[in-house]
């Protein structure tokens, strides 16, 4: 009689082990299948708005694409916005934002806030991976798909793997430089490329001037 339960028991635990197997399988597939686009920045300075962004595009250990364009002008191009993440959820958001746009006759903020809000209430929008960083001649905004509208303190706003490093770099000119806006994105892209593997250096530029 008290076999049944050991018996059970083991039943349950290669039950459980095949779970997680099958689970660490499918994670390690989408893991593959993963298509990472990086590094975009957006730098303001002297009435200036630049956005950059980084061409290439990588599928887990290859990279598909050297000059993907990840900047967009939107609203009688009077704004900019840039991706960070699955291309196709990117361009699905782009149409949305812009949308938005014009529902509320260009007005950034408002704009912003209901595509977070759209992003993520609505089941289908809740599965998209990628970031936004969008911008006029007065706001920058960072936007992701958990709701978040971030307005940033400094004048310097980045997504993506490389994200971190343009920051940093562009902090630094910033403080201890003259550079002009566009010459502050361009080195903080080229250090970002240096240091970060889903980065490199075919950047493209988009520029607002008060």
């Amino acid at each position: 009689m008290t076999a049944l339960p050991a018996a059970s028991s083991r039943r349950e635990s290669y039950f459980s082990e095949d779970f997680a197997l099958s689970t660490n399988q499918k994670s390690a597939t989408a893991e593959r299948r993963r298509i990472r686009s990086t590094t975009v920045i957006c730098v303001r300075r002297n009435g200036v708005v630049v956005m950059a962004a980084d061409g290439q595009v990588t599928m887990a250990d290859h990279v598909l694409k050297h000059t993907a364009k990840k900047i967009r002008r939107l609203y009688q191009e009077k704004i900019l916005a840039g991706f960070a993440g699955s291309t196709a959820d990117a361009f699905n958001l782009f149409t949305r934002f812009e949308t938005k746009l014009e529902q509320y006759a260009g007005n950034l903020n408002r704009s912003a806030v209901e595509l977070a809000k759209d992003w993520r209430t609505d089941k289908m929008l809740r599965n998209l991976e990628a970031l936004l960083v969008v911008a006029d001649k007065g706001q920058t905004f960072l936007i992701s798909g958990s709701g978040d509208v971030i307005d940033p303190d400094e004048p310097i706003a980045a997504i993506g793997s490389g994200g971190s490093f343009a920051t940093a770099a562009a902090r630094a000119l910033m403080e201890n430089t003259d550079l002009d806006a566009r010459e502050i994105a361009a080195k903080s892209m080229k250090i970002a490329a240096d240091i970060c593997i889903y980065t490199n250096d075919r950047i493209t530029f988009e520029e607002l001037k008060g």
